[in-house]
């Protein structure tokens, strides 16, 4: 029986790589190379380069590992790191870009895309790439303190967090600047303590440890759990249309395949999280007219005299963010287990359409339970949750709108602070 030779040869190179002996490894390499030449040995042998302040060298070797395996993006990632050490910056970045496609969940990809930008003299794309890295490794438990990152990554992690939040906080500041000049100071009081709690620099969590938001909170506002309907004069223009907005959802209803998951998931045991059922599966459907700022003209012109009266109302209006309106239908036995919404800003509006006995919603503690035609408005950063006990869909118009509290100069600043936050998070 024989034995491969490239195999022996790479075992002790990879020892000996390991015992950080890079010259002896990179002969062995080389060896290893010539008997036959394998991704195994192209990656080791730039590797020892590397270290060895040769990044000519892992350049070489690296390029060559790509033509054995193109879609591999530890390689291409590899390459890039390489590159950047040479100062091809733009054959760096190329390779870093191709590598974050092949892979984009990793974090180091784009830690050292954001090097590459700070050499590039790009501070602000730099932040954008760091804060995907970082918050791309926390979701998996990683770079949330010392002890939960490497030791040769502490010094890049740490230079990455100042730099996020010095570019964050002058992107941010730099939106609200002009409108503090146009409106004064005084009248955005609370829009800068939502900044600064934003950026972590002040302390305003909400009082009430009902009222969670998830992504950005207004202090001073009322911690109202369900609105005064004289905060929203619109609602009679609102319900005086529950009759034709009743007969379109209705025919959709009987449309098979007219609508589409309310929330999307990833897994069933997202769903499980989310939504809970009895005998039957737990079902939230929606028929979108607005999502995600987002106006779906196909779904307006099925549903005209709905479209008719929407564009009556006072509409949020944040790019990539707002409106967000739909028919919300709720399957027979589902309920909607207790979450949180994003941000006091909004207020939500219900409009009950289709309502069978033994529906409800639970906003912080208090219980309403939906009348066909009697609209109501909700802060949905309280913890809320909902049900549909019957053996009926229950069908509801959805639209989120302004937080009635809020001045105009509040809202034009919050309009365009939350669209500068969507543009700062994009890489």
């Amino acid at each position: 029986m024989t034995t491969d030779p490239s195999s022996s040869l790479l075992a002790a190179a990879q020892a000996a790589l390991l015992r950080r002996q890079w010259s002896p490894a990179a002969q062995l390499y080389d060896r290893a190379l010539v008997a036959q030449d394998s991704l195994e040995a192209r990656v080791g042998r730039a590797r020892c380069a590397m270290f060895m302040g040769q990044p000519a060298v892992a350049v070489a070797q690296l390029q060559a590992a790509v033509a054995l395996a193109p879609d591999h993006a530890a390689v291409a990632r590899s390459l890039g790191v390489a590159l950047l050490a040479l100062d091809s910056l733009e054959a760096a970045a190329a390779e870093l870009l191709r590598a974050r496609t092949l892979a984009p969940r990793d974090p180091l990809t784009r830690l050292h895309l954001g090097q590459v930008r700070e050499r590039q003299g790009q501070p602000r794309a730099a932040a954008q790439s760091y804060l995907r890295a970082l918050a791309t490794a926390q979701a998996n438990g990683l770079w949330l303190d010392r002890a939960s990152t490497p030791p040769q990554w502490q010094r890049a992690v740490l230079r990455a967090m100042d730099l996020v939040d010095r570019e964050r906080r002058s992107a941010l500041e730099g939106v609200l600047g002009p409108l503090r000049e146009r409106h004064g100071g005084d009248a955005l009081t609370r829009v800068t303590h939502c900044l600064e709690g934003y950026l972590n620099t002040l302390a305003s969590a909400p009082r009430d440890p009902q009222q969670r938001p998830r992504f950005l909170y207004v202090p001073g506002l009322p911690p109202t759990r369900f609105f005064e309907r004289s905060l929203f004069p619109w609602l009679d223009l609102l319900e005086a249309g529950t009759g034709e907005l009743r007969a379109e959802a209705g025919a959709l209803l009987d449309c098979e395949g007219a609508l589409q998951p309310f929330l999307k998931f990833d897994s069933q045991e997202q769903v499980g999280a989310y939504l809970g059922g009895g005998d039957t599966p737990p079902a939230w459907d929606a028929w979108f007219f607005w999502r995600d700022g987002v106006r779906d003209d196909v779904h307006h012109a099925r549903c005209p005299a709905t479209s008719r009266l929407l564009e009556q109302l006072p509409l949020v209006h944040i790019r990539e963010h707002a409106p967000e309106i739909c028919f919300s239908v709720l399957a027979p036995g589902t309920h909607i287990l207790p979450h949180t919404g994003v941000s006091n800003l909004r207020a939500v509006v219900h409009l009950p359409l289709i309502v069978p006995a033994g529906c409800a919603i639970e906003v912080g503690g208090e219980v309403h339970e939906w009348r066909e035609g009697e609209a109501v408005a909700f802060d949905d950063t309280f913890e809320h949750q909902a049900w549909n006990r019957s053996r009926e869909r229950r069908t509801i118009l959805l639209m989120d709108t302004w937080n009635p509290h809020l001045t105009a100069p509040e809202r034009e600043a919050l309009t365009e602070l939350v669209g500068a936050i969507g543009d700062f998070n994009r890489e």
